[in-house]
């Protein structure tokens, strides 16, 4: 493999072989020659230390690093003899010989590198590498495990430099059997022409493998003369690789053949990073193209592999025991994109005609067999993905086949493997009777997103790690956009995005692991698989879209994939394309890719009656040193009769503060400013009647979004002004009644609108607007205002619950999903929310506990059910009202008996429970016996939501984080990606009074010095504690 400095793609020639014996289950492979993560990808590493030829044993651990930016050609083969088995230990994952190394901790970069010297060439992938090349293991011996490993260190973004080596050819078997598995790798390597070459050093795991030979040519190595092992690290000696005429001449074209073999454990992988195994499957991903897989016909009926089948059958001699397919993919990809799977799967399938081409494609969603009646949703997608990206981009399929595999254990979502995705059940699954409606609204946005990444991501890929957001926030922008089509509302989809951002990415914005969408160092690249690289990146795709328009933005996506198909690059090159193409200055622009925390954006208004002239003022603050630029999308209303004079304009504010003039106008007017929320920033006004223009624009302003949002500050005001015990009659009141009873009475068929304008905003998202966070106070703030509400328009909430339940009964049992109906229920279930709030009496509490005992009896889908049950388990007092809850939780749980995703459903509505004991709920919960730690989803489920529930997780004495710590410590020695993510609830200490922040530091503390700790949860927690 190649890369120059501008990071053009060479492409590898190698062929890929699979052997899977009987025992051989499920294979998601990733070696990662190239430098784009995913979910949970794999990767090799090929490290070389610096110019040194000696047979010194010591290793240079300041190195440049070098990011293989080459796709793998089409003929790649691995052979796997015998069943796929690997190990994934301290976030690394050993298979055939090649070490697959998802973090960076024995490749520490210098600050001083440059490209033209010997650099080490480190190969990874997954969700945390980016690097090139391979690590592989050695013959007959045992890595020693006596010294301590070294402490983790940072990778950098400007220590790029070219790798050293191209590995031509690579070949892999595989023999797995019981307990062990056998890896045998043979590396074709020839030196990288025009760079210098160093010793070439191997990342292995000395705890993790055996190394039982290593030859180079078919000649046994000798350790000490040859290469010399240290730790974890093989280091094999420039003078034993290079003939005569190697080196930077680039000589030697035939490349040197490095064999080795090494035995693994794969079993014991409970990180789910690389080889592991997930129920009755085992799951990795790998490096190559073409694929050959055998496997025991009758307990492994179903051979999947990248690309498209070329031929399959019995193997001779096997009586038809035995069976093999073979895969070949025609067009160059990133290897951490590469997989195969056999196991005994169930499907739904159909087929899809491309346009213009007319390439029939099959299509084809794999699960467990017991599973099989729930695919149908996500193959929909998939059809409809494909037809929206025709539509929109003009992008076609590549390939005769598009595959989907359902895995339970799963750490992200899903993985985008070039024909063959891996996804999270969770992602997958769904009826009526098993999923809400915001499940299948959100695995019909992943299976758009991670079919998306066929262009964005996959035949156009990042160049290094650094560059994540390249493909992910871009591909996020593009999901969001075809899930707003496909509710054919995208002021929803806004609201929810926006929501969801405010949520999560502006809290990270303003925390310890603040960074740029383009991050200049890491630690653990797992860790930056963050709100900020994909949601606050996609804000910054939106950007070029508002500033550029739709049909440049388009232009500018043309000429990308022109200039870019088959390339790995940066997101500099994106930038180039969009800029060159509309014939644009973007430079300035280009400062949102490095620049941490979220802008402020002020404004001041003026209006010169004399000259009919309104003025806008725009300033902004941030981080960065130089302002940036940010499209700020403004409309004007007319002050009186509240009609839209000037329609929405794109103000692009470039300098730290601008005036912007609107001649002509006949009256003075109220602007609308952000709309669309054009700019992930957060908005300051300036007028003193505020308020007033708030209500005034909840009412008026023909932005939905803004519209919405209007109203969400009228909430938020009248929700603080209570926690400041300073609420009574005041204006804002009189304000929010108003826009509560607008919206209720609304005559609109857009349900999800009205539902939206209904909610009060979330805890999470006010606390970002206080200095010191109260979450009990808060929390009971937002409760008081809710029970207001509730008891102003109980009569007219309860009316329109009544008349939504009669108009849904009148369309029968079957569940239905288009957005009128998913709007309905939405709307009633807020509607069941307000109505449940209202518990300070007996009287009320029985009511609220009956209604929503019918609602769940009575309900056929899931949604509203859980909605129900929502209301239920928050409920106490009366035994008749306890037992109402209790009853429907056991009903709950035995209906859910057999379905992991409910079961899951079943801990979460519980760990989200408002009622006093709520710890020692979720504490008795943890010991239940569907519990597990090991799996990411059921650890989520309770685990997670309790940390989100902020007034009890933040109660007073700090047992919550107490409890939250201990769960993080035995997480870490299972699943370090798992125990990196749910840490990040302790981390904001300062935010919170000091008896509650020295609580939460505590915790932090003891976790820092717990031996051992992964690089994944080290990270976050030193992070937390600077």
């Amino acid at each position: 493999m190649r890369i120059s400095p501008e990071a053009k793609a060479t492409f590898l020639t190698a062929t890929t072989s699979l052997l899977l014996s009987s025992s051989y289950q499920y294979v998601r492979p990733a070696v990662a020659f190239v430098v784009v993560p995913t979910s949970s990808s794999l990767a090799a590493r090929f490290v070389v230390a610096s110019t040194s030829t000696s047979a010194s044993s010591s290793i240079d651990r300041r190195r440049p690093y070098s990011s293989l930016a080459a796709f793998v050609h089409p003929n790649t083969v691995v052979s796997h003899g015998g069943r796929i088995n690997g190990v994934v230990h301290r976030s690394r994952t050993t298979i055939g010989g090649v070490i697959m190394s998802p973090t960076a901790s024995t490749c520490t970069p210098s600050s001083s590198a440059t490209t033209n010297t010997a650099s080490p060439l480190s190969l990874r992938g997954g969700d945390t590498a980016l690097y090139s090349g391979w690590d592989v293991a050695t013959e007959e011996t045992k890595v020693a495990t006596t010294a301590p490993p070294p402490p983790p260190r940072e990778i950098y973004r400007t220590d790029y430099a070219p790798l050293p080596f191209v590995v031509k050819n690579v070949r892999m078997n595989f023999d797995i059997r019981d307990g062990k598995t056998i890896v045998e790798s043979e590396l074709t390597i020839v030196p990288n022409v025009g760079v210098n070459v160093g010793d070439l050093i191997l990342d292995g795991e000395a705890d993790a493998l055996t190394l039982l030979s290593i030859s180079l040519d078919g000649i046994d190595l000798i350790e000490g003369i040859d290469y010399a092992i240290d730790g974890d690290a093989l280091t094999l000696y420039s003078k034993t690789l290079l003939l005569p005429g190697d080196g930077a001449s680039g000589g030697g074209d035939a490349g040197r053949k490095l064999k080795t073999r090494v035995e693994i454990v794969p079993e014991t992988n409970t990180q789910l990073s690389g080889l592991y195994k997930s129920g009755k499957m085992y799951c990795t991903q790998c490096e190559a193209m073409g694929v050959r897989i055998e496997a025991d016909a009758d307990l492994y009926p179903i051979l999947l592999g990248n690309g498209n089948k070329v031929d399959g059958g019995t193997v001779g001699g096997s009586e038809g025991k035995r069976h093999y397919a073979t895969w070949s993919d025609p067009f160059p990809k990133p290897s951490y994109l590469f997989c195969i799977v056999a196991g005994n799967l169930g499907s739904v399938s159909s087929s899809y005609t491309t346009r213009p081409s007319g390439r029939v494609v099959h299509l084809e969603v794999f699960s467990e067999p017991e599973n099989v009646s729930k695919l149908d949703h996500a193959l929909t997608s998939l059809k409809k993905s494909m037809m929206w990206d025709e539509d929109t981009y003009g992008l076609e399929y590549d390939l005769d086949v598009y595959n989907i595999v359902a895995v339970s254990d799963f750490n992200m979502g899903a993985m985008e493997n070039k024909g063959l995705n891996v996804f999270n059940t969770a992602l997958t699954l769904a009826d009526p009777k098993s999923a809400t409606d915001s499940d299948y609204e959100r695995i019909e946005s992943v299976v758009g997103h991670e079919y998306f990444h066929n262009w964005t991501g996959n035949r156009v890929t990042c160049r290094d790690w650094f560059q994540l957001t390249l493909k992910e926030g871009l591909t996020v922008y593009r999901d969001q956009e075809f899930s707003g089509d496909m509710m054919n509302s995208h002021a929803v989809k806004r609201i929810e995005d926006v929501n969801a951002l405010r949520a999560r990415q502006f809290p990270e914005d303003a925390g310890p692991m603040s960074h740029p969408i383009r991050p200049e160092s890491y630690i653990s690249m797992d860790n930056f698989y963050t709100s900020t690289v994909y949601s606050k990146g996609a804000e910054v795709i939106r950007m070029y879209r508002t500033l550029l328009g739709k049909d440049g933005f388009r232009k500018g996506m043309d000429l990308y994939f022109k200039r870019h198909d088959g390339s790995a690059v940066t997101c500099d090159d994106f930038l180039s394309a969009m800029a060159d193409a509309n014939n644009a200055d973007l430079a300035q622009f280009g400062l949102w890719y490095s620049t941490s925390g979220t802008p402020t954006v002020k404004y001041v208004t003026k209006y010169d009656e004399s000259a009919k002239t309104f003025y806008l003022t725009l300033s902004q603050e941030s981080n960065s040193a130089k302002p940036l630029h940010i499209p700020v999308a403004v409309g004007l209303l007319d002050k009186v009769s509240g009609e839209e004079v000037v329609p929405t304009k794109v103000l692009e504010l470039k300098e730290k503060e601008q005036t912007f003039e609107f001649s002509g106008l006949d009256g003075n007017v109220l602007p609308s400013v952000l709309r669309g929320f054009s700019a992930p920033v957060k908005l300051v006004g300036s007028s003193v009647d505020e308020e007033n223009d708030w209500a005034f624009l909840a009412a008026n302003d023909s932005d939905g979004f803004n519209r919405w949002e209007s109203g969400q500050k009228l909430y938020t005001s009248l929700i603080f002004q209570t926690m400041r015990g300073v609420q009574s009659e005041s204006k804002t009141m009189e304000h929010v009644f108003n826009a509560f009873q607008r919206t209720l009475t609304l005559g609109t068929d857009d349900y999800s609108i009205q539902a939206y304008g209904l909610i009060l905003p979330t805890e999470s998202s006010m606390a970002e607007e206080l200095d010191i966070v109260d979450p009990v106070s808060l929390h009971k703030a937002r409760g008081d205002v809710k029970k207001l509400i509730a008891r102003k328009f109980h009569s007219s909430i309860r009316a329109k619950y009544d008349e939504l339940t009669s108009a849904m009964k009148s369309s029968g049992d079957e569940i239905k999903l288009d957005a009128t109906s998913i709007g309905q229920r939405r709307l009633r279930n807020v509607l069941l929310d307000y109505l449940c709030s209202l518990k300070e009496t007996a009287e009320e509490r029985e009511a609220a506990s009956k209604l929503a005992m019918n609602q769940f009896q009575t309900s056929c889908g899931m949604t509203d059910r859980y909605a129900a049950l929502s209301c239920l388990v928050s409920m106490e007092g009366e035994q008749s009202v306890v037992d109402r809850r209790d009853e429907a939780l056991q009903n709950f749980y035995h209906d859910a008996q057999g379905d992991a995703l409910v079961i899951d459903k079943w801990f979460t509505v519980q760990a989200m429970a408002d009622l006093p004991d709520a710890l020692e709920k979720v504490k008795a919960l943890v010991k239940h016996p569907d519990f597990t730690l090991t799996n990411p989803n059921r650890c989520r489920s309770l685990i997670s939501v309790f940390s989100g529930n902020a007034a009890h997780f933040h109660a007073d004495g700090g047992e919550g984080y107490k409890f939250l710590g201990e769960i993080i410590a035995k997480t870490d020695k299972l699943n370090p990606q798992l125990s990196s993510r749910i840490g990040g609830a302790l981390i904001r200490w300062k935010r919170y009074s000091n008896e509650r922040g020295s609580l939460m530091k505590m915790e932090l503390q003891k976790l820092a010095e717990m031996k051992p700790i992964s690089n994944d949860l080290f990270e976050v927690v030193s992070r937390g504690l600077k």
